[in-house]
């Protein structure tokens, strides 16, 4: 009677994930430890930004934390921890955005608008400054006041205002240099 052996598992090679580099070691990307400390850092920079794009505190909170949400998620995509802010502010400019687009088709499917209630804690002579600042911004073409939030609020630089987003420096100074004059004209007529 013919014996018969047991074959030999056939070798399989491993072939690394996308998350994986070509050494089959984990692709650097940015930690949950760096992203918390990032958190910790600039959330009310964050805020901030999103506060003079979108002058709904409500609105901002859930931009902001949206934001650090899809930064989390896609953490080993940013290779390079020193962008981690980068990317978090384009992130709360598009969703600031996307915000906005959905407040529009809200305020047209709405027989009226709801008046803008300010908060108790503020002081009148604050709110009226800041909302003719609003109404001011507003007035500006979306380009201009994106660059002018950026620019000044964000303290970022002209060319990292370029990068963000995605124009050229020259376009970044001709927006901020014409939403700036446009800002003093309506602030003047204001005053």
């Amino acid at each position: 009677m013919p014996v018969i052996a047991p074959m030999p598992a056939p070798r399989t090679t491993r072939i690394p994930s996308r998350r994986e580099g070509a050494e089959g070691t984990m692709a650097a990307g940015t930690t949950v430890d760096h992203l918390t400390e990032t958190y910790r850092a600039h959330y009310r920079s964050l805020l901030g930004l999103a506060a003079l794009l979108l002058d709904d505190t409500a609105s901002c909170e859930d931009v902001v934390q949206e934001a650090f949400i899809r930064v989390h998620s896609a953490r080993n995509r940013v290779r390079d921890p020193e962008k981690t802010l980068a990317y978090l502010r384009q992130t709360v400019v598009n969703l600031s955005r996307s915000a906005l687009r959905r407040r529009i088709l809200g305020l047209k499917l709405l027989s009226k608008p709801m008046p803008d209630m300010a908060s108790a804690e503020e002081g009148a002579y604050d709110q009226l400054e800041r909302d003719a600042l609003i109404k001011a911004m507003r007035g500006l073409q979306r380009r201009q006041r994106e660059v002018l939030v950026l620019r000044y609020f964000a303290d970022m630089t002209e060319a990292q205002v370029a990068g963000t987003l995605g124009i050229s420096l020259g376009s970044v100074k001709a927006y901020g240099s014409r939403g700036i004059a446009a800002l003093r004209v309506a602030m003047e007529a204001n005053a």
